[in-house]
């Protein structure tokens, strides 16, 4: 059994820390969760790597690097609404966590939700809800929310997550085109989001969150 917490250490210090990530908050985070819980069984011994990891088609739980630089660019407080779109098994639910007030977490793979939820609740995360439900529709009876963070990448956003975002509210995604990505921050001001480039990254695009082909007669 490998030592998690040593190799917990070791992601924050080389893959974390040298990517220019200082809030506190953020570094503590990923010092105390126990990433290993939060992936497919059989892909625990492979928790720490620098790399995404594959929960389902077109589904991953993002890199470490990826995911606490997106973090750093929203910089969430401790008193904000928070919606984790694809939180797949809890972990970016349960970092988000403790960084804000509570979290609503959607998952759309069946099942998958449940035992999310399940995950939290036996790791005493108990600020989250997870909801089973389409990554696009978001769940706007719990919002609008102070930060929404898109767990995979996009090539647009649905107008029903972009009206669940609160006026003065962000967004964080990966935003593809074609094999370039490019991590994002959007602002809500006045109805209308502004983006801003944070850092670049790839990811897998959302089925959902795919730009619909156009075609001319």
């Amino acid at each position: 059994m490998p030592d998690f917490n040593t190799l917990r250490t070791m992601m924050v210090d080389t893959q974390i820390r040298p990517s220019d990530v200082t809030k506190y908050p953020i570094i503590q985070a990923m010092l105390d969760v126990p990433r290993e819980k939060y992936v497919p069984e059989g892909k625990r011994a492979a928790a720490y790597a620098g790399d995404d990891i594959e929960i389902a088609d077109n589904r991953v739980i993002l890199a470490p690097r990826t995911f606490a630089k997106l973090l750093d660019a929203l910089d969430i407080q401790p008193d904000e609404l928070v919606l984790d779109l694809g939180c797949g098994l809890g972990y970016s639910s349960a970092i988000i966590a403790r960084l804000a007030e509570a979290v609503v977490a959607v998952e759309e793979i069946p099942g998958m939700a449940a035992e999310a939820q399940s995950l939290l609740s036996a790791n005493d995360v108990d600020n989250v809800a997870v909801i089973e439900g389409s990554l696009s529709e978001g769940a706007a009876k719990h919002g609008p929310y102070d930060v929404i963070v898109i767990e995979g990448a996009i090539e647009c956003l649905p107008q029903a997550i972009a009206d669940q975002l609160k006026d003065g509210g962000r967004i964080g995604c990966l935003f593809m085109t074609g094999n370039l990505g490019e991590a994002k921050v959007g602002l809500k001001l006045d109805g209308e989001i502004t983006w801003r480039f944070a850092f670049n990254a790839s990811a897998p695009v959302l089925k959902e969150f795919r730009k619909k082909m156009e075609f001319m007669l």
